[in-house]
């Protein structure tokens, strides 16, 4: 029996009791009161237990969900790991193309300043091959005058 019903049953019996006048006291009937007391010392070893179950049972749940998220916490920790080592990567492998781009595009340019470059002297050495011929055929002229 549960302890607070036989809690009820105490107080019903005081209650049901009969008050001896002109005292605050009480006649209560010996037998069914001792009865009441003796289910008491037997209900209560039994609600500690309960109580005991349920704080077992309580530390349980409490250490389940304490795993719990210790789990989901080092689960966290492996993906933002991840995410930062692929970002990283990604940023590694960006900067590459760049670099590579880079690299193409001032080899390109190399080249065409090259070509230009050399169009220049053969433009020079043209002139100065034709300004000499100029030169040769003046002087030629002038002499034979």
């Amino acid at each position: 029996m549960d302890i607070l019903q036989l809690i009820d049953r105490l107080e019903e019996l005081f209650n049901e009791s009969k008050s001896i006048p002109l005292t605050r006291n009480v006649m209560v009937d010996e037998d069914r009161m001792l009865d009441i007391i003796d289910q008491m010392r037997i209900a209560i070893p039994e609600e500690v237990k309960k109580a005991q179950q349920l704080l077992g049972q309580r530390d349980r749940v409490l250490a389940q969900a304490q795993e719990e998220a210790n789990r989901t916490l080092e689960l966290a920790r492996q993906k933002a790991e991840q995410i930062v080592a692929q970002a990283r990567n990604e940023a590694e492998n960006i900067r590459a193309d760049a670099d590579d781009y880079a690299m193409n595009s001032l080899t390109q340019l190399q080249d065409e300043l090259d070509r230009i470059s050399n169009q220049v002297v053969n433009g020079i050495r043209l002139l100065k091959d034709e300004l000499e011929k100029r030169e040769s055929s003046s002087l030629s002229q002038n002499a034979d005058k």
